[in-house]
């Protein structure tokens, strides 16, 4: 089955460049997205553009398909199934959840000059960043792409709701499976809370999980998508 991996705030498709051999091998094609404004030069780009590029990657996909998103990008694989409900089988969701139609995409951290840099280590100090080392940091950092302030700030629109029919994968990096039930169940998250079918898994990482566990994270994704392909 074809995967679609989306990651989150200034990342670009290669963040999951450990990840894609193991999902290979699993028997799957792992297709890695880069977003219009996150490493393609679009300093222009807004949300919508974003969006579209996701939908394209579906309709292009072979039969049905796997959206996976993480981060912030939960709210791109949810707006997937929300536009091709027919086309997208599972939605998986790591450390993340969707806005809410009507709500900001993104809109966490300070801007500068039209976009969003990333912000620094200091404001994810804890359980999101306690696995990764100061190479690690050092490279993440380096290699991060300010998000145009359009796509951040852009707005939710979801219409169809089938996407509740969708089955929903949570996968529980920094926090943990009851955590997860416990927000929803609180009305935190009113989009999974609708949702007919939505499961959780635990993975023991921090907030990025395909830098510091791709192996196992690539096993999550496989057996999600091999559960609907079988």
């Amino acid at each position: 089955m074809d995967i679609l991996l989306i990651a989150g705030l200034w990342l670009d498709g290669s963040a999951w460049n450990d990840v894609t051999p193991a999902l290979e091998a699993h028997g799957h094609r792992p297709v890695p997205l880069t977003l219009p404004g996150q490493g393609d030069g679009s300093a222009s780009a807004i949300l919508d553009d974003q969006v579209r590029a996701v939908i394209a990657a579906v309709d292009q996909a072979v039969g049905e398909v796997t959206v996976v998103g993480h981060s912030a990008a939960c709210t791109l694989a949810w707006l997937a199934a929300d536009a091709r409900p027919d086309k997208v089988a599972k939605v998986v969701l790591i450390g993340g959840f969707p806005s809410g139609d009507g709500q900001p995409y993104a809109d966490f951290f300070e801007y500068l000059d039209g976009v969003m840099p990333f912000p620094g280590w200091d404001r994810f100090e804890g359980p999101d960043s306690a696995d990764l080392d100061e190479p690690a940091r050092d490279a993440f950092a380096a290699a991060a792409i300010p998000v145009p302030e359009a796509v951040t700030r852009g707005v939710v629109h979801l219409s169809d709701e089938r996407r509740f029919d969708v089955p929903v994968l949570v996968v529980c990096p920094e926090f943990t499976p009851d955590q997860a039930r416990e927000w929803i169940g609180a009305g935190d998250v009113p989009e999974l809370a609708k949702a007919k079918h939505v499961d959780f898994v635990d993975i023991d990482s921090g907030h990025w999980p395909m830098v510091t566990k791709p192996t196992e994270l690539a096993r999550i994704l496989a057996e999600a998508a091999s559960i609907i392909a079988s």
